[in-house]
C-alpha cells in the first residue's frame, strides 16, 4: 500500500461502509492532547515515538504533514493504533460522578456467611459494585452450594487470612495485601482461616 493510499484508508467509516460525516480532525491538536493525557513533555513523547523533538513539535503545531512511517511510530509510542490518531474518544462526556463513604457508613447486608458493607451506595447505575466484607464462614459446609453471578470480581484481603475456593481451581490461601481477580460466573466461596473474622474488599463488575 502506498503512503497516500494508507492515509486514505484511515478515514472513519460507518458500519454500513459509508464515509462518516465527521468534523475534520486536527491531527496536531489530537497528538498534543494524547501526549498531555499521558503527562509527557515533548521530549518524553518524542523519545517514546523514536522521533526528533523538533519533528513532533512541528506535527503538533500543524507545520508539517507526517509520513505514514511517522504516524506508525507515533501510534506505537502512544500505545494506540494508527486509526486512533484520527478518532476522538466516543465517550468524551465527563460526568464528574463522585461518592464518598466514610468508615462504617456503608449499607449493611448480612448473611450467614458474610457481613457486607456496600460502598458508594448513593450512586445509581454504577459500572462496578464495591463492598467491604467480614468473612464469618469457617467451612465450606456453611454454604448452600457455590456463589456465582454475572461479571468479574476482584478480592483484596484487608485483615486476617482467607481461603478462596473456586469451581475449577485448587483452593488458595490469601493473607493481608494478597488479592485475586476471577470470573464471577465460576462458582466461588471464601472462608476465614483466622481466629477473628477476616475482612476483605470486594469489587464486582456490573454487566
Amino acid at each position: 500500500m502506498t503512503e497516500p493510499d494508507a492515509l486514505a484508508a484511515l478515514q472513519i467509516t460507518q458500519s454500513d461502509g459509508e464515509t462518516a460525516n465527521a468534523e475534520p480532525l486536527d491531527l496536531g491538536a489530537r497528538v498534543r492532547q494524547l501526549r498531555k493525557d499521558r503527562q509527557w513533555t515533548l521530549e518524553q513523547a518524542a523519545n517514546h515515538a523514536g522521533l526528533a523533538r523538533s519533528t513532533l513539535s512541528k506535527i503538533e503545531n500543524g507545520q508539517m504533514s507526517p509520513t505514514y512511517d511517522a504516524l506508525k511510530k507515533l501510534a506505537l509510542g502512544l500505545d494506540i493504533s494508527v486509526p486512533q490518531l484520527f478518532t476522538t474518544p466516543t465517550n468524551s462526556l465527563v460526568t464528574g460522578r463522585l461518592a464518598v463513604t466514610n468508615d462504617g457508613q456503608g449499607q449493611a447486608r448480612t448473611t450467614t456467611t458474610y457481613e457486607h458493607e456496600l460502598l458508594a451506595p448513593t450512586l445509581t447505575k454504577k459500572q462496578m459494585l464495591p463492598y467491604r466484607a467480614l468473612i464469618r464462614a469457617r467451612s465450606m459446609d456453611e454454604f448452600d452450594g457455590w456463589v456465582r453471578h454475572d461479571g468479574e470480581e476482584f478480592l483484596y484481603v484487608l485483615t486476617g487470612v482467607v481461603r478462596l475456593y473456586t469451581e475449577f481451581y485448587e483452593p488458595v490461601d490469601l493473607k493481608r495485601g494478597d488479592n485475586a481477580y476471577y470470573d464471577a460466573t465460576m462458582g466461588h466461596n471464601v472462608i476465614s482461616l483466622s481466629d477473628d473474622d477476616a475482612t476483605i474488599l470486594w469489587v464486582t463488575s456490573i454487566s
